[in-house]
């Protein structure tokens, strides 16, 4: 199993898939990627050699940005949106919608588990 940037790609994968489980890494930086170290897209990842192996990992490092520093660049730049208290900022900090979808309805993936409100109980006439 090759070891590329600290994560393992996925055993028994294609190789343009098993590319994708790096952070950063979607359909298009793949094949760029593949293409240029001059590995088959349709090979397997088993068949993966160190030497090719090695080619891609330097290919990764030296032209993307992927993996630790990506992630490390995301995230200072949402702290750097909440430090300002922008509306962007704002809306990271209360853990709601970003990106001007409806919050009335939906929203559930972004605001967490629906909380029920505790409502008036019904009072039974004494007659």
């Amino acid at each position: 199993m090759a070891r590329i940037l600290g994560v393992d790609i996925p055993r028994n994968k294609v190789m343009r898939i098993a590319v994708q489980s790096l952070y950063g890494v979607g359909p298009k930086v793949a094949t760029e990627v593949l293409g240029t170290a001059g590995v088959d897209l349709n090979k397997n990842s088993n068949e993966l050699t160190e030497e090719e192996a090695q080619k891609i990992r330097q290919i990764l490092e030296n032209d993307y940005t992927v993996e630790g520093d990506l992630r490390r660049e995301v995230g200072l730049n949402i702290k750097r949106l909440k430090d300002m208290s922008c509306y962007r900022g704002v809306r990271h900090r209360r853990g709601l919608p970003v990106r001007g979808q409806r919050t009335s309805t939906n929203a559930r993936t972004r605001k967490g588990k629906a909380v029920a409100i505790a409502g008036k109980k019904s009072v039974k006439s004494l007659k």
